[in-house]
């Protein structure tokens, strides 16, 4: 086993955080062991002990201890990434899934199914396809925010690292606006309201969940609108069409608040049970449970180039589409079900900066191609 040894931050990677810089070097390096060796004072940054959320800078030393089990890479050349890439038939998935593109952002229209990044038994994921969508000479195209592997819909790439640091900024300050159509059991109690539930991840038998906590969760927002509900064709089970907007970012946020609300989202075993698996109604084919029915229909995010809005939607995929034709439900009534929801948002003191990006410029939205 080679010592450690001291790598200079590249100008490309400068004002990363330096846990961002591990994963982007070292992804086979886990969160918790990059914390651990950070805490001990085994990685240092200019000679001194640092924290994950340290910004780097050009030139900076960081020291990098043996990491058993991790391929060292050759950091001068480029980041080192997994060795599963997309073969020809997903190349072409993912270019023909490609919602809107101009030289500083990509937007696809992410199945349902494909995870964004990689697991333990995870090897095919948008993160390995990315160079598909790589011009020749050009950076390789970066993730800035994720969805559930079962979400489909909207997924914004940057393709620069100076486009991802704005557009990762945007995400943090919340001048991003993201809105979702989902299908859920039951009906709510009242047409509009915001959930405002603090959540925690709560570890389990069937693998890690988020739940409701108090004490140990994260503030949690989201903010909701019933468009239509029906009930299914030879039963008497009542299928509502909601539309969210969440307005913070927390792992299966939208799932747990639906499930807090008394509604789950179909096809949510996790966080629904057997209430999110309603039995086949007439001519449905069952199409109601094949799936999670949670889609991001929409996103909204200041341009990283001049802060014009760029705005996103992406159509129901196949499936979902037949599951709101049997149910009898009109796609258009969504989209205008929008400004009554971002109306209720922009009147809530809490909520009123996030339902328009930050300083988008009226007139200037810039639509998909």
């Amino acid at each position: 086993m080679s010592g450690p040894r001291t790598v200079a931050v590249s100008k490309g990677d400068a004002d990363q955080r330096l846990d961002r810089w591990f994963k982007k070097h070292f992804p086979t390096l886990s969160h918790g062991r990059l914390e651990k060796l950070l805490r001990t004072g085994q990685i240092r940054v200019d000679g001194k002990r640092a924290k994950a959320g340290l910004r780097v800078a050009a030139g900076q030393q960081v020291r990098i201890p043996p990491l058993p089990g991790t391929p060292a890479p050759d950091i001068s050349a480029g980041p080192t990434r997994p060795r599963t890439s997309a073969d020809d038939r997903d190349a072409a998935a993912l270019r023909a899934a490609v919602l809107y593109q101009d030289d500083w952002v990509i937007a696809i229209n992410k199945p349902t199914g494909l995870a964004v990044q990689g697991g333990t038994w995870q090897s095919r994921h948008v993160d390995a396809m990315l160079d598909a969508l790589r011009d020749p000479g050009a950076e390789r195209p970066r993730l800035v925010h994720r969805l559930d592997r079962d979400t489909s819909g909207v997924l914004l790439l940057a393709r620069t690292a100076v486009s991802a640091r704005r557009l990762a900024a945007s995400f943090k300050d919340k001048g991003t606006r993201k809105l979702y159509w989902a299908l859920v059991a039951g009906v709510p109690e009242r047409r509009r309201g915001r959930i405002d539930t603090p959540l925690a991840k709560l570890p389990g038998p069937k693998g890690e969940k988020v739940g409701p906590s108090t004490e140990q969760g994260k503030d949690a927002e989201t903010v909701y609108q019933m468009v239509s509900s029906k009930t299914i064709k030879g039963t008497r089970q009542r299928v509502a069409w909601l539309l969210l907007m969440p307005l913070t970012g927390r792992t299966h946020q939208l799932r747990a608040h639906c499930a807090a609300l008394g509604t789950p989202i179909l096809g949510d075993g996790k966080y629904g049970g057997k209430r999110a698996f309603p039995a086949p109604g007439q001519n449905d084919g069952g199409a109601l449970s094949k799936r999670l029915m949670l889609h991001a229909r929409e996103i909204a995010v200041p341009h990283p180039d001049d802060e014009t809005t760029v705005r996103v939607t992406a159509p129901l995929p196949a499936d979902m589409a037949a599951a709101w034709a049997s149910l009898g439900f009109d796609p258009q009534h969504g989209d205008a079900a929008v400004n009554d929801l971002l109306g209720y948002a922009q009147a809530l003191p809490t909520a009123a900066h996030a339902a328009a990006p930050r300083r988008a410029r009226a007139g200037k939205g810039r639509q998909p191609r």
